[in-house]
Order: C-alpha cells, then structure tokens, then sequence
C-alpha cells in the first residue's frame, strides 16, 4: 500500500489529477531521496530518481488498467477475523458491519474474541495486538495493474513513487503517493515486480 503525500487530495479537487485519464507513473528513487508527505507536492521536489540502464528507464512506467472505485463500509470485502495477524494499512469492518472501515495502525493479531469496535471516527481500539483506527463510512479505492522491470540488475532502490505527468512541467506534476521499501532493494538481474496490494494503491477514506 502506498502512503498519499498529503496534499494531492488537493490537487485532484483543483482538477489537477485525473486517475483514470492521465498518465500515473511509476518512478523508482534511491535513499538520497529525503520525502516529506506534507510539503513535497509536484515532481519538481523529487531527487534522486534512478538513471536509464541496467534495466530501468529514466521517467518510470506508466500505470495500466487503472480503476477508481467506491465501497460502502458494510459491503466492503474484508471482515474483521479472531486469531488472524494484520499488516499495518490493512482495512477491515467488523463480521456484523455497524457502518464502519477500520485501519490497522499497530500491526500484530487479533483477539481470539470478537472485539467490539469504536464507532467513533478517529478513535483508536486495541484488538489483541492490534490497533485499529476507525477510519469512516465508506472508502474510495485507487489502484491499476502491476508494474516490473524486466532484466533488472539496477540496486540501491529504496522508494517508488506515483505522479501525474499529464501536465507540462516538473513543477506542475503532482506526486500522488509513496511506497517506502524500508531497506535498499536489487533487481539482481531477474523481474522487478511491484505487486500492489489486493486492497489498491491508494486509500481515500470518506466520514
């Protein structure tokens, strides 16, 4: 799952950003990079993006089959479960939906019971291990198709990022969203795959 610089909600209700029209790309940045989610807003602020050869292209790839889709808290996919382990950025609503979304912001297990949930946005629950935050009624759910790098051999990849490059110049192109690998990564001369989660790219959380 991608972290959203903060202010690209912004730019897409300026008419900045349009997911499914425009050319999302995908760029990969070594650890000089320095991000800030809060003030970084347009292609301009980034740095450090990795050089064409061994097997990356400077520019990045362009985003395929995207879809921007909107689910009610109670139909969402993904029920809350006992005894089951959870990744931060995870997002659930209870077995019994009582119209909420939940995002896990403390990974760990949950409870071996089923846990009653805050139906107060924003407030936290402990659930065995994990901390759920409650995150609102509905939810809209950007993502597209994988993207790879064939051949890679490129190392020293710490951050993949996601912006608009339909408008003309870096200091137009809004930045989108961040995915921090945590370590630097290699392509060690096989496929490079970015495989998004099963629950999108991006999260729009909606009160």
């Amino acid at each position: 799952m991608a972290q959203m610089y903060r202010q690209a909600l912004a730019k897409a209700l300026n008419k900045e950003v349009n997911w499914l029209a425009d050319d999302i790309r995908v760029t990969l940045h070594s650890s000089t990079y320095t991000p800030n989610l809060d003030t970084h807003a347009y292609v301009s602020s980034l740095s450090a993006e990795l050089a064409t050869g061994s097997g990356y292209t400077s520019g990045g790839q362009s985003l395929a089959s995207k879809t921007s889709t909107y689910t009610a808290a109670n139909s969402w996919g993904t029920s809350r479960a006992n005894s089951t382990a959870y990744a931060v950025d995870r997002v659930v609503r209870p077995a019994t939906g009582n119209g909420f979304l939940y995002r896990c912001v403390i990974a760990g297990t949950s409870a071996s019971t089923v846990t009653t949930l805050s139906t107060v946005i924003g407030q936290t629950t402990v659930d065995g291990t994990v901390t759920w935050e409650n995150v609102g009624r509905g939810i809209l759910v950007l993502t597209a198709a994988n993207v790879a790098w064939a051949a890679a051999s490129f190392t020293g990849v710490r951050y993949l990022v996601l912006s608009d490059r339909t408008p003309g110049t870096a200091a137009t192109q809004p930045l989108l969203g961040l995915v921090d690998f945590g370590a630097d990564q290699a392509g060690q001369g096989g496929t490079f795959t970015e495989q998004w989660s099963d629950q999108g790219i991006l999260h729009l959380f909606m009160p």
